[in-house]
């Protein structure tokens, strides 16, 4: 017997806002991850090291989930945008790292494809 539409309507609701949560997952584990690696100086402050290892296996175990039902490139190309925009923020909060107008601009352009990859592109809709 078929599903009523509204309940198979929630469902795939449900899924297709989980691949999302699982990929954003990815992308903070992997930021954090990123983020330890700068703080483990070389791999010689243990706390660093454990949370970079731990954060790296974590953003690719919710990656691979994502790449269930995401295409791959997309998930990557999403994957990386954010994560690049991301640590650059972590960089300049916590690191004093400076951002030129430059990296700004190279910044919104990522961002910018990621958005026309999301809303233009049909590959993105698996």
């Amino acid at each position: 017997m078929p599903c009523p539409s509204v309940v198979c309507s929630k469902e795939r609701i449900s899924r297709m806002s989980m691949k999302w949560i699982y990929l954003g997952l990815a992308i903070v584990s992997e930021v954090i991850a990123s983020s330890a690696l700068r703080a483990s100086d070389g791999f010689t402050r243990v706390g660093p090291t454990l949370a970079l290892i731990i954060g790296y296996g974590v953003s690719f175990y919710f990656l691979s989930l994502t790449l269930r039902t995401i295409p791959m490139g997309i998930a990557y190309a999403v994957w990386s945008g954010v994560g690049i925009l991301l640590i650059c923020i972590v960089g300049w909060m916590f690191f004093e790292q400076k951002l030129d107008l430059a990296a700004i601009v190279g910044l919104i352009f990522i961002v910018t494809g990621v958005v026309i990859l999301n809303v233009f592109s049909k590959s993105a809709m698996h």
